[in-house]
């Protein structure tokens, strides 16, 4: 096979992998949209808040690198030129990080609005509902300590949920948790159920770093 023929068929291999992702997308999306309308006394999301973009490290799979970046360049060239420039400024921050995890603002975030929102990673799908862990114990989204999703509800120590508090809310919906982990939301099974391949994992950062 020469070489030219080698990128096409990595072209068509790459093609098919995104559509069956994109399929497994609309499939979890269909998922993830009835648990927020569920639990929507719970959940304060509006656009423009951008808590969830922030100070963060967004792990991604290649895939859903691949996906992204299919969404940036179908922006206007000054969104695209900004992007570019927060991704500079990351990167060169990271360069001089001295701690452990480096925390950063998501580059695709433009004046507190995701400027790629239809092709956002899973991480940023499921953010902001109750979540059960790898290790079954329930996590809080931490826009919950800060007046957002679920603190209508949530103990004064942000450790459980208030019966108390939800008793006064009068809704027939309780605050419950979903299996919905980026672990989860990653895991092989989906890969052999759509037939695609995640592939590498990292934060989102380190795809655009040499």
């Amino acid at each position: 096979m020469t070489e030219a023929e080698n990128i096409n068929a990595d072209n068509i291999s790459q093609n098919i992998t995104i559509s069956n992702y994109v399929t497994y997308l609309n499939f979890i999306s269909e998922k993830l949209t009835k648990f927020f309308s569920k639990q929507k006394p719970y959940i304060f999301c509006q656009k423009g808040c951008a808590k969830c973009c922030k100070n963060a490290q967004f792990p991604y799979t290649l895939t859903e690198v691949t996906y992204l970046m299919s969404g940036v360049i179908k922006l206007d060239e000054d969104s695209q030129k900004r992007i570019e420039s927060n991704l500079e400024r990351i990167i060169e921050d990271k360069k001089n990080f001295k701690g452990e995890k480096f925390r950063y603002d998501c580059p695709f975030l433009l004046d507190d609005v995701c400027s790629v929102y239809e092709y956002r990673g899973l991480v940023c799908r499921g953010f902001g509902l109750l979540q059960n862990d790898k290790d079954g114990k329930v996590k809080v989204p931490f826009c919950c300590f800060e007046g957002l999703n679920y603190s209508n509800v949530m103990d004064d120590e942000g450790k459980k949920i208030s019966p108390e508090k939800f008793s006064k809310l009068g809704v027939k919906e309780e605050p419950c948790a979903f299996n919905i982990s980026y672990e989860f939301l990653t895991d092989p099974d989906f890969e052999r159920g759509f037939n695609f391949k995640f592939g590498e994992r990292k934060p989102l950062i380190e795809w655009f770093m040499n």
